[in-house]
């Protein structure tokens, strides 16, 4: 079984346009096959982005772990003035951010890496919608090492579902970093995590 953080060369291409309206402003995104929910922004991602940008926060430096194919970084470079750099392990997803951060007209770049392993530079906020089918040990991985790539008073935001184990990783973040549940909707929670 294909996943969206897997690579396969032989995946054929099926272009799809999503339309993301969100506070009055109106984004198109191309998306394909083999990337995560790739017909519609998922309900998780778009609570994190709205919830995000409730907070205020702004004029910031981001990073976008798993990014798909752009929808949170590129949204909030576009809604929040974020200086956004997008990251997946995914080819297809890279290629397709970069299409989009190119359509959006951002100030945002996108790479290949797996987690971390090509990132290089800290970050004001580092964002993720965790790939949860890849294993505790990569969400994990992805959650606790964020804190080798924040500045000083960084914060890591995240959504995750209840039924995805939101409680007990909630708990692991609180031994890292000063964690808080900032919002929940239909199941899902969305936590911020202090560098402390």
């Amino acid at each position: 079984m294909e996943h969206y953080f897997t690579n396969n060369a032989d995946l054929p291409s099926n272009f799809r346009t999503i339309v993301y309206k969100i506070n009055g402003s109106v984004l198109e995104f191309t998306s394909d096959l083999g990337v995560f929910s790739k017909n519609k922004v998922d309900y998780g991602s778009d609570l994190l982005i709205r919830t995000f940008l409730k907070s205020g926060n702004s004029n910031r430096t981001l990073l976008d772990v798993g990014c798909g194919y752009g929808i949170i970084g590129i949204t909030l470079s576009k809604l929040a003035n974020m200086k956004s750099t997008l990251i997946d392990v995914n080819k297809r997803a890279v290629h397709l951010t970069s299409m989009n951060i190119k359509s959006n007209g951002v100030d945002a770049v996108s790479f290949e890496s797996n987690i971390y392993d090509k990132v290089e530079c800290t970050y004001d906020v580092i964002i993720t919608n965790p790939p949860i089918r890849a294993g505790k040990k990569v969400v994990l991985d992805i959650l606790l090492k964020a804190k080798e790539h924040l500045n000083e008073s960084g914060e890591l935001w995240l959504v995750i579902r209840k039924d995805q184990g939101a409680k007990s990783i909630f708990e692991t973040l609180k031994t890292t970093y000063e964690a808080n549940v900032v919002e929940k909707s239909k199941g899902f929670y969305i936590i911020v995590c202090k560098n402390c």
